[in-house]
């Protein structure tokens, strides 16, 4: 799962992203509104969680001016405030969730899993294609019912793969969901991660599965009899 942090305070958003990303979330960071509203323009995100106060305006007024404008993602409120009137705001303006600082990464991260169960235009996080399954919430997967050691990477490009299963994904759509925006990403990086999810994949019993499209992308197909 991908996640929009958008947070001013360089020291928490920092402790926030790294706690998130060990628990298996891609974790981009804006610290302002601005930068927020080119990040969620630029690339799909599973959740976003929002601070009010940022240096270039209210997180709850960017709120609700990006669900006029269509964008729909579940919303966590981070944020120090903590009246009754305050939380009421934040979730009528369209926040999922209202969380008050401190808050541990662990709630947060359970928050965020909560958020992706609830019904409607969701995620799905649980994903089969075929003998594989990727519950993205677990952080698990399995082929033909036995678990394969996935990194996080690999996991995440799967899960990719699984969403658009027989068609191809081309190879920039991938290093766009496998890199948070400050990663630097070399360039045989994507094609390295392809080479070990494949071979792990058809160590487990998953042969012919992970195809290449030369010059384009990748694709998942039913496994070979």
């Amino acid at each position: 799962m991908r996640v929009l942090l958008i947070e001013d305070n360089g020291r928490l958003a920092a402790l926030l992203v790294a706690g998130l990303e060990r628990r298996g979330f891609h974790c981009d960071h804006a610290e302002t509104l601005t930068t927020a509203t080119e990040a969620v323009v630029a690339q799909v995100h599973d959740v976003l969680i929002v601070d009010r106060g940022l240096p270039d305006g209210d997180g709850i007024a960017w709120l609700r001016d990006i669900r006029r404008q269509g964008h729909m993602q579940p919303a966590l409120i981070l944020t120090a405030r903590d009246a009754l009137e305050d939380r009421i705001t934040g979730l009528d303006a369209g926040a999922d969730d209202y969380v008050v600082k401190p808050a541990e990464v662990d709630e947060i991260a359970a928050r965020i899993r909560a958020l992706m169960r609830r019904p409607g235009p969701r995620a799905q996080t649980e994903l089969r294609f075929g003998p594989l399954l990727v519950d993205s919430a677990r952080r698990r997967t399995l082929c033909a019912g036995q678990a394969i050691d996935l990194s996080r990477r690999e996991t995440d490009l799967l899960e990719l793969l699984l969403r658009q299963a027989g068609a191809v994904v081309r190879r920039e759509s991938i290093e766009s969901a496998l890199y948070s925006f400050a990663e630097p990403v070399t360039p045989n990086a994507v094609e390295a991660t392809v080479s070990r999810l494949r071979r792990k994949l058809e160590d487990a019993g998953a042969r012919g599965m992970l195809h290449t499209v030369r010059g384009v992308g990748y694709m998942l197909r039913e496994p070979i009899a």
